[in-house]
């Protein structure tokens, strides 16, 4: 398989570049579809709900042999899901709700093949915990715009605000790409990287993964 064969189908500046860690080349094709949650969706099944509807949106945009990658990452805090604010105020509400407690971060892709039609899918959980901010904190980061096209009002790499302390898990999870879990599932599809995902975290991320190789190898962990 070519590596030019993937398509992402996903606007996310920060799924282009986690996926373009792991050494493949890739083209873009941004899908919009309905993104509200079903009455009383439970908030993993809405991300792959949401991951399987874009992959399949972008079958008609797929070349020949190409591989469509689609996902969706979403914030639950206590049973509730907490997508994109809508402006200053609602990221505002939600830093404050998400201070000094812990939520989970679910991400889901799927990979679908037109031209066999196999597909995979994973769900990753991550457990993340969060520190206690000030509220001086909270208003410069709004300010600074971060905030708004993030779901949970907040990015876990950001240097200035750091939002979350005492993480132990999948730090690209919790931007929108589980590397571990799409690289194990890739090779479903005779797609294999040469890259150490670990160490590429390390060094865009500076963070330590833990548990790396146990999902490499077929542990289901966030």
């Amino acid at each position: 398989m070519k590596n030019e064969s993937i398509i992402l189908a996903s606007g996310s500046p920060r799924r282009r570049e986690l996926l373009a860690w792991l050494g493949w080349d890739f083209s873009v094709r941004a899908v919009d579809i309905d993104e509200t949650p079903l009455e009383g969706e439970d908030p993993q099944d809405y991300v792959c709900r949401l991951a399987a509807s874009k992959a399949e949106a972008a079958v008609p945009l797929a070349e020949n042999g190409s591989i469509i990658l689609a996902a969706d990452t979403t914030v639950v805090h206590q049973g509730e899901i907490m997508g994109k604010p809508t402006d200053a105020a609602d990221a505002d509400a939600m830093l404050r709700r998400l201070r000094n407690q812990p939520h989970q971060v679910c991400s889901a892709f799927a990979l679908v093949s037109p031209a066999t039609e196999a597909k995979q899918a994973a769900l990753c959980v991550s457990q993340v915990p969060m520190r206690d901010y000030s509220d001086e904190e909270i208003d410069d980061y709004v300010k600074s715009g971060d905030s708004l096209d993030k779901a949970g009002a907040y990015g876990i790499q950001n240097e200035s605000f750091h939002p979350v302390e005492g993480f132990s898990g999948c730090f690209a999870n919790v931007m929108g790409l589980p590397l571990c879990h799409l690289a194990r599932s890739l090779r479903q599809f005779g797609l294999h990287t040469d890259v150490d995902i670990a160490a590429a975290c390390r060094e865009h991320l500076n963070y330590e993964c833990p548990i790396s190789q146990a999902v490499l190898q077929g542990q289901t962990l966030g």
